[in-house]
């Protein structure tokens, strides 16, 4: 997969507790297709995932400019549910949308896009604990590993991370 060199990707992952694969395979995929990925957080350094992953971050989140990136990447494990009411991220998650960006969420993030109200009569996934809350907010939830709507990519969990990173790279070559 070759093609994004033009192409800037956003990751923003959780200070503690992402879900490592649901980070790495999908980092993996961006890279070799020629994107440059920024990893943003929120008031580290450094982030730690679930299976002991560290990763270094390059921004906090309240520097990013969505403008700069034609996707924007959320990165599932139990970590990243504290951005499940944080305004800067859900603000994120709209301007992103209004400016016709890719938008994907993974594992239990995908709620991060429900709660943005992003996902109102879209078709998404989210692993399978986050169903009620997506539904809740008027998404149409598919259970399958990976689903997309338009701009907007959602995958169900670690074992989709590939797939996942690979439909996000079509999106963009398109």
């Amino acid at each position: 997969m070759t093609g994004l060199q033009d192409k800037k990707i956003l990751m923003v992952i959780a200070p503690g507790n992402f879900r490592d694969e649901e980070f790495q395979q999908p980092k993996e995929i961006f890279q070799a297709s020629g994107a440059q990925v920024t990893v943003a957080s929120r008031g580290v350094k450094e982030a730690k995932g679930m299976l002991g992953a560290v990763v270094k971050v390059d921004l906090d989140l309240n520097k990013v400019k969505t403008g700069d990136y034609q996707a924007v990447v959320f990165v599932g494990g139990s970590g990243s549910s504290i951005y499940f009411k944080n305004q800067l991220v859900l603000d994120l998650v709209k301007k992103a949308v209004s400016q016709r960006k890719v938008v994907a969420a993974i594992c239990i993030a995908p709620t991060i896009l429900a709660k943005a109200g992003v996902l109102q009569g879209k078709k998404a996934t989210s692993f399978p604990s986050e169903r009620s809350q997506l539904e809740a907010q008027g998404a149409v939830y598919i259970n399958q590993p990976v689903v997309v709507d338009d701009l907007i990519v959602t995958g169900q969990g670690p074992q989709a991370a590939s797939a996942f990173g690979k439909k996000i790279v079509q999106l963009l070559n398109q």
